[in-house]
């Protein structure tokens, strides 16, 4: 959040003013209108500093400082957090079990998260890749819904695949 000139901050040589009512007073000399927003109690705002020329409000800076920060807040609850959640296999997983994951999954996508799918395969399981691809096949074909935003990639003793929602 940026922070806005206020009074004597303010150095351009007219400014366009609206009172704290929200009417227009119109375009008038920074000296004058500080003068005017001094008088009534308040402080004089820079609300459009890029606008010509600058429109200022008058306000209690205070009072503006607050609302400001509570609509930065409020934009940042809504911003959606996606996470990554991961679903481990096996090669030798049984036909419920990845049925299951799969079920998980479903679900983690429908909430607007990713998936990644991890097979990890031990000892001699390493000379069998083929059939680890072909365990990652058959799980993506239990998943309806999906799109694979990176494909299976070997690192080391691990085939991984990321899933998100099709649009």
């Amino acid at each position: 959040m940026q922070r806005s000139r206020t009074n004597n901050q303010i150095r351009v040589p007219e400014v366009r003013v609206i009172d704290e009512n929200g009417e227009q007073l119109g375009i008038m000399k920074t000296p004058d209108a500080l003068t005017i927003a001094q008088d009534r109690g308040l402080d004089m705002v820079e609300v459009s500093p890029l606008a010509k020329p600058p429109v200022v409000k008058f306000i209690n800076y205070d009072k503006f400082r607050y609302h400001q920060k509570k609509l930065a807040q409020q934009d940042k609850k809504k911003i959606k957090k996606i996470e990554i959640k991961g679903v481990r296999l096996s090669l030798r997983i049984s036909e419920h079990d990845l049925q299951t994951k799969a079920n998980r999954s479903i679900k983690f996508l429908e909430d607007g998260n990713k998936v990644k799918v991890d097979l990890m395969m031990r000892g001699r399981e390493q000379a069998y890749a083929d059939q680890a691809m072909q365990v990652i096949k058959k799980f993506m074909g239990f998943v309806p819904n999906h799109a694979v935003e990176s494909p299976a990639k070997r690192a080391g003793n691990t085939i991984s695949v990321l899933l998100k929602k099709n649009n």
